[in-house]
């Protein structure tokens, strides 16, 4: 073994001047590995762009549009990567990675299945579209307009300013209600009546009430039934439609004001809401019914 210090600095820079030489002609591929690189950021971001314009121009959805371009520019920056390793001399690691895909997918399938899920299920809801941005949805306990559809979650902001994150895979998994897809919902309520009031009179009352307010559609005009004769009333549903572009407003406000109408109207012209009668039974006979009166001279005067 040699000792020498002046012999190992020699090595040493030896070496540097062989890394630096390697560099040097290294330059040319490096530049070229770079300049890939950066057209293909760009070129992705060009792609992108117009994705987003002329899709939605065509298609009114601005939703999968932002889905897609992402996407695009995703796989579009991949692939400028693998050039980019290939320009450089790494084309065994390009290869091996594309070799070992596979592999990989399957290593991390384990380690990250819910990543893996939850982005196919948003590819499979940007391109089967159950809702749009801005639609009302409901999933689960969860009711609110759509915000935004990502690789991960669906953005949901609901009534009461949650701003709810959903996974996809949940989106794609449980039943899905979309309120504003047909721009139409129909709607119900209950009033009761005394079974001295006049059924026919209160029932066209109503529907005269209500026409006004309520979303006239082709064929879907409000009706009123009897629904059941209960112990104290004659029940009579109405059924009417709204709008549901605007939920807050063609849903909840609507049917507020049609029930506030309803029942001031039905006051006016004589008819009886009456509450519900309580029955009490008393089955022992042989003793006597346990009530006491209070205040009888101050609540009844003539009661002695």
């Amino acid at each position: 073994m040699d000792d020498n210090p002046l012999n190992l600095i020699t090595g040493v820079h030896e070496s540097l001047i062989n890394y630096w030489n390697m560099f040097v002609q290294s330059l040319p591929r490096i530049g070229f590995a770079v300049t890939i690189l950066v057209l293909t950021y760009f070129i992705a971001g060009y792609v992108s762009r117009t994705i987003q314009k002329r899709f939605v121009n065509a298609d009114h959805d601005p939703l999968f549009v932002r889905f897609l371009s992402k996407t695009t520019k995703v796989v579009l920056i991949i692939i400028g990567i693998i050039l980019a390793m290939q320009a450089m001399g790494l084309s065994g690691i390009a290869q091996g990675l594309l070799a070992g895909a596979g592999l990989s997918a399957f290593i991390f399938g384990f380690a990250f299945k819910d990543i893996a899920e939850n982005f196919l299920g948003g590819l499979i809801l940007a391109f089967n579209r159950p809702f749009s941005l801005d639609d009302t949805i409901q999933i689960r306990d969860f009711t609110g307009h759509v915000k935004a559809l990502n690789f991960r979650t669906t953005h949901i902001k609901t009534f009461d300013e949650k701003d709810v994150f959903l996974p996809n895979s949940i989106v794609v998994k449980e039943p899905l209600i979309n309120y504003t897809r047909d721009g139409q919902i129909r709607l119900d309520f209950v009033v009761g009546i005394a079974y001295e009031d006049d059924i026919t009179e209160a029932i066209s009352l109503i529907i005269k009430t209500i026409s006004p307010t309520a979303t006239i559609i082709k064929g879907k005009e409000p009706f009123t039934v009897v629904e059941e004769l209960a112990t104290s009333t004659v029940n009579l549903r109405t059924f009417f439609w709204a709008d549901t572009f605007d939920y807050k407003k063609g849903v909840l406000e609507i049917k507020s004001e049609i029930i506030k109408l309803v029942k001031e109207v039905l006051v006016r012209e004589g008819f009886s809401l009456p509450s519900d009668i309580q029955e009490i039974k008393w089955y022992d006979r042989t003793k006597p019914f346990p009530i006491d009166i209070l205040n009888t001279k101050g609540d009844f005067p003539n009661l002695k």
